[in-house]
């Protein structure tokens, strides 16, 4: 008979009761993707709980947001009817000691919490005061120097001296000291200063420090393989009271590195914890056995990692795909057909799938295409491409190149980047136009000869307007992208976004490369931005069921049905910079970050690159990704989506990728003869016959092959096979 003081148990498999059931000393839980990490968490607090092990208010649970803490909380009191008060993210929870001990530290207890601007504004004014230009030490790259200064635990004089050339010719610690004693007399803290502030006050006054160790007589932490050298020190410091601390996380899951997560912390989790006990929970209820076995097999690469296989009781499952394109833009329209397919003839929720890039400028491709195709869909975790800040500037300046009275344009870009240009002078010259009735480059010429703009303001806007007239005459003599590059040059934007030196800045110029790769697939810049301005209207659509679109990182604990990942290429994916490190560890990452990104799929997954991708103006061959070859050859099966597929056999080599690039130029020479083939051919439909399908639009006929199998090229979709029976002749 089940004991009814334990049912919430039963549930369980044989090691997440294990996990669950070990309430005494250090404890560290190996949670594999979809293994069920949440359910083992919420169910130990409910056993300490039932257990009279500790009563509600003695139990420290951590997470990483506020939405898992109050799931937490709500699954909590669901199993037990208790609520637990000490519940929240390391910022909150810091934010509770700090207020209930805030004299110790020199603060009031109601100190302010600043945000991101706060902080901006204040480090601008400290620039300000020490005579430091902000054009070329921005007040965000000294808020994220600090920050990290943050992550690892330091205050202002624990800085190491080798830091010290960051910022401003070596000023970076000084303004970082200046910078606190600015917050202390504000009374004051930002978000890493929760944190940091929490570990001062428990090191310099013991008795607190042992007042909440004593407290706390159970501590636990999910998503332990994300905390920072900070957290990690905050973690400790509590844990080494009752010592019973467990901590939940997955290593082949740290892909933050870039915010100052530290797999380390959770790797030497043994050392720091003696005695400690490790369960690993492997059994997965996500994924196919398919997709796992390609996921574990990927991720066994690394060797840094405590190891673990995942499994599953599920069905085998379609293998994995891994399609082969000619090129980006059939990538991103055979993604597009295939969602389509999947939704209509399958029945397959748009919700329920994913397109997942390696990088954020990487969604545009497949934006348009969805657009296309009439396909709803979203952004997670960031703005659309076109609704991006860095590619409505640009747009402003291509739109001012094609027309020097768009005043809107005009606007948005005058003092941007800064030219000392103020919101003042801007508005005088939107009300002169407006009662002039002219545009404001008009206003803003006429204002200046006038000399009702004088001095540094009337000089800076006379620059910029010969500039863009400069820019303006360019576009009938130069190509239109080599005018929008100089544009991007000379008007200071690329200087501006480089002297940023964040990963966010970095973002932004792969965003602004992007962009200019689209203006370099149409005729001219009026065309490209006729393009653009139908994509961006067509997103009006208000259906909910939507495809999702979103990067790797964002992934994390989510899933999909169906997910796509294109652009498993050398350079993409692993990003160039990883690749090229020495240590390894950034590759380690990558790999990490593509075992996240597998283990998203539920049902099926396709994984998919280009072998050619068009960058400023051209077509560069690329080099299928490394990670590509690490995937166990029984797991998936390969698509060649070229028109030649049947031609040749790759799945003999694992390296099959790599040959066809080399083999390319032959293979358009088959292609070739197979035109000059069908030329001769009496049937039907010709070589060079305009064709028309339901679906697929107009396209002209390549070949005639057996069967009846036309091979035409689409206009919008490119090379197909279709039956000539669902081909009209125009």
């Amino acid at each position: 008979m089940m004991d009814q003081t334990t049912h919430y148990i039963e549930s369980l498999n044989k090691e997440q009761k294990e996990a669950v059931k070990n309430l005494d000393g250090p404890l560290l839980v190996l949670a594999g993707a979809g293994t069920g990490k949440t359910k083992v968490l919420t169910t130990k607090v409910a056993h300490i709980l039932k257990q009279g092990k500790a009563l509600p208010g003695q139990i420290l649970a951590v997470t990483f947001t506020n939405k898992a803490a109050k799931e937490m909380t709500n699954r909590i009191e669901a199993l037990t009817g208790s609520s637990i008060y000490w519940c929240g993210t390391f910022h909150s929870l810091s934010a509770k000691i700090l207020r209930q001990n805030a004299a110790r530290i020199g603060f009031s207890s109601n100190f302010t919490i600043i945000d991101i601007d706060d902080q901006t504004r204040l480090i601008k004014q400290i620039l300000n005061d020490y005579n430091i230009d902000e054009k070329g030490n921005p007040a965000k790259v000294l808020a994220y120097i600090i920050g990290r200064y943050k992550d690892k635990g330091w205050l202002p004089n624990q800085v190491p001296v080798s830091e010290e050339g960051q910022f401003a010719n070596g000023m970076g610690i000084t303004l970082y000291l200046e910078y606190q004693k600015r917050l202390q007399l504000l009374q004051a803290m930002d978000f890493g200063d929760l944190v940091l502030w929490t570990i001062e006050l428990f090191n310099n006054n013991l008795d607190v420090l042992e007042y909440y160790q004593k407290k706390f007589k159970y501590v636990l932490v999910d998503e332990y393989q994300d905390t920072n050298a900070s957290q990690y020190l905050w973690l400790r410091l509590l844990a080494q009271g009752n010592n019973n601390v467990c901590c939940v996380g997955d290593d082949d899951q740290s892909i933050y590195s870039w915010r100052g997560a530290e797999v380390k912390n959770i790797l030497r989790f043994n050392k720091d914890f003696s005695g400690a006990k490790v369960v690993r929970l492997e059994r997965n209820y996500r994924s196919t056995p398919s997709i796992l076995h390609a996921a574990s097999e990927l991720i066994s690469n690394n060797r840094n990692r405590h190891g673990k296989k995942l499994w599953t009781e599920g069905i085998v499952g379609e293998p994995v795909k891994l399609s082969i394109f000619h090129d980006d833009k059939q990538e991103a329209r055979e993604i597009a057909d295939e969602i389509d397919a999947k939704n209509r003839l399958h029945n397959l929720p748009l919700c329920n799938i994913a397109i997942l890039v390696r990088a954020g400028y990487q969604t545009r491709s497949f934006e348009e295409s969805l657009n296309y195709m009439k396909i709803p869909y979203r952004i997670i975790g960031g703005a659309k491409f076109y609704d991006r800040a860095e590619i409505k500037d640009m747009l402003a300046y291509m739109r001012l190149l094609q027309n020097n009275d768009d005043s809107l344009a005009f606007e948005r870009v005058i003092n941007t980047p800064r030219r000392g240009i103020g919101d003042a002078t801007v508005s005088e010259i939107r009300q002169h136009a407006k009662e002039q009735e002219i545009s404001m480059f008009t206003a803003a010429n006429y204002l200046i000869k006038n000399f009702l703009i004088k001095g540094r303001v009337a000089s800076a806007i006379a620059e910029f307007i010969v500039k863009l007239s400069t820019w303006t005459g360019l576009l009938s003599s130069l190509d239109h992208m080599k005018v929008v590059e100089r544009v991007l040059e000379e008007s200071g934007y690329k200087e501006m976004l480089k002297a940023q030196e964040l990963e966010e800045a970095k973002d932004r110029l792969d965003n602004i490369k992007e962009l200019m790769r689209g203006v370099g697939e149409f005729p001219s810049l009026a065309d490209y931005l006729e393009h653009v301005s139908l994509v961006t209207d067509n997103d009006s659509m208000a259906d909910e069921n939507k495809v999702s679109i979103l990067t790797m990182h964002a992934a994390k604990g989510l899933e999909f049905d169906l997910v796509f990942l294109p652009g498993w290429e050398e350079g993409i994916f692993p990003s160039s910079k990883s690749a090229s490190e020495n240590n390894g560890s950034a590759l380690e990452e990558e790999r990490r970050l593509a075992y996240v990104a597998i283990t998203r799929a539920k049902k099926y997954l396709h994984i998919s690159y280009a072998c050619n991708r068009r960058l400023f103006g051209a077509y560069q061959s690329s080099e299928s990704s490394r990670f590509i070859d690490e995937l166990p050859k029984e797991s998936y099966e390969i698509i060649n989506n070229f028109s030649n597929q049947n031609r040749f056999d790759y799945s003999s080599n694992i390296k099959f990728d790599k040959q066809f690039n080399r083999d390319y130029g032959k293979v358009n020479s088959t292609l070739y003869k197979s035109i000059e083939k069908a030329k001769e051919d009496s049937s039907y439909f010709k070589y060079g016959q305009t064709v028309k399908h339901k679906k697929f639009g107009n396209g002209k006929v390549l070949a005639v092959l057996e069967g009846n199998i036309a091979q035409v090229m689409f206009d919008a979709y490119g090379f197909k096979k279709i039956s000539i029976e669902f081909l009209e002749m125009l």
